[in-house]
């Protein structure tokens, strides 16, 4: 049996819902829906990666909480890597420099790589993104 998904959550914890609202949304420019909260942040934090795709930014308290007793990976360490496509090199270039203006760590300049051209940065939280041109490869999955 297969089931269909409408949609993909990725939960990311975070330590300071100021500081993350900040990196992505003026650092990144990423789209963040919702009404601010008392804070002046949106709850829920989350951010909108494509038509069915969207990034929850939670506190780690809260994410605690979700992962019901399991540890958490500790800051620097990293469980999965999170991969943004571009059109282009440019685009690419672009988004790792204004992820290291916002503050991010750039773990890998932009540059070619055997398996394509990409960079990749770690967020204030030491989530980390890997930013690649959009290739045959990654766009003709079933």
């Amino acid at each position: 049996m297969s089931y269909e998904q409408t949609a993909v959550t990725i939960a990311l914890p975070i330590s300071d819902r100021q500081r993350s609202y900040a990196f992505y949304r003026s650092g990144l420019g990423f789209a963040v829906p919702g009404e601010p909260a008392d804070d002046g942040v949106p709850e829920p934090l989350r951010l909108i990666l494509g038509d069915s795709v969207r990034v929850m930014l939670i506190p780690t308290g809260g994410f605690g909480w979700v992962l019901s007793g399991r540890h958490q990976a500790p800051a620097g360490q990293s469980e999965c890597i999170l991969t943004l496509s571009l059109p282009t090199s440019a685009d690419v270039e672009d988004l790792i420099a204004r992820a290291a203006t916002a503050g991010a760590v750039i773990i890998r300049q932009p540059g070619e790589q055997p398996w394509g051209y990409d960079g990749a940065f770690a967020d204030p939280d030491g989530h980390v993104w890997q930013v690649a041109v959009t290739d045959q490869f990654m766009t003709t999955w079933p």
